[in-house]
């Protein structure tokens, strides 16, 4: 296999995705397009962006600019907390395919469950709706703790197939993992690198050392053997390219050993039980 070869992880709707994807949070508006471009020419074919990182527009910019043929691209967003709710929910999508410029979406994701506001499964019909319209391929969640699948299940008629969540090795959301092996959904990691805390940390410096490669290649090398799908970000052609560079290697038990170590509890992000 090439080592920037990425494999398909088929998701419990019969659809694939990508092991490794491109994200575009915080990546600014005037320079997603290129980001974009230069990510689909070293081989990405995943991309992930959300109403949130305002940038939509310039992702669709990217896959257009590329000419790779689209069903070649899985293309995901997001509905914002705020369009929560059955009908917002519909414009909200409305308005993010307008801006990406696509026919189809491959992946919607609620962001958050935004507990107080108790839209989510609200939400989730609307996103069960666009589904079954053929407008979007699969759908799923982002942030949700078990107790808020849990309430989808008894509440609606679909299982997300995907749920999108903080996952790096100070916080490797073992039992969550669990009980999404056990439903069929897929553990997405967001903030894989944990926002660039992995960089100059002793144990991953040293394993990276032994295979010759980066503490960042090291991390996400860990997230595809533990069977994630993995969305890193850059806006650095040079570290784009690594990024997706991490199939001509493995991570032996000693070294799945040590990371194991690393593990703290500490977020980079909000709790979801906390943001609305």
């Amino acid at each position: 296999m090439d080592s920037r070869t990425v494999p398909a992880l088929t998701l419990s709707d019969g659809h694939s995705i990508p092991q490794v994807g491109f994200g575009v949070y915080k990546v600014p508006r005037e320079r997603t397009a290129d980001a974009v471009t230069t990510a689909l020419e070293v081989g990405y074919r995943h991309i992930d962006t959300a109403t949130l990182y305002d940038n939509e527009a310039e992702v669709g910019e990217g896959v257009r600019r590329s000419e790779i043929a689209r069903e070649d691209i899985f293309v995901t967003t997001k509905v914002w907390n705020s369009d929560q709710g059955f009908d917002s929910t519909l414009r909200a999508f409305d308005t993010s395919m307008e801006l990406l410029g696509l026919d189809y979406l491959d992946l919607y994701l609620i962001h958050w469950p935004a507990p107080t506001q108790d839209r989510y499964v609200d939400t989730w019909r609307a996103m069960e709706r666009i589904h079954a319209e053929g407008r979007v391929r699969s759908i799923g969640v982002s942030n949700f703790h078990p107790h808020h699948l849990e309430r989808l299940f008894t509440e609606t008629e679909t299982l997300p197939v995907v749920n999108q969540i903080e996952l790096h090795p100070w916080l490797p959301q073992q039992a969550t993992r669990d009980f999404h092996a056990a439903h069929g959904i897929r553990t997405e990691a967001w903030s894989p690198l944990a926002r660039g805390r992995v960089l100059g940390n002793p144990t991953l410096d040293a394993i990276a050392e032994k295979h010759g490669v980066t503490a960042a290649q090291v991390v996400l090398r860990w997230h595809v053997q533990l069977d994630n799908v993995v969305i890193p970000k850059s806006v650095t052609p040079e570290r784009i390219a690594a990024n997706i560079d991490l199939f001509g290697f493995e991570l032996d038990d000693a070294d799945l050993v040590s990371i194991a170590t690393l593990e703290s509890g500490e977020r980079t992000g909000r709790d979801p039980n906390d943001l609305d």
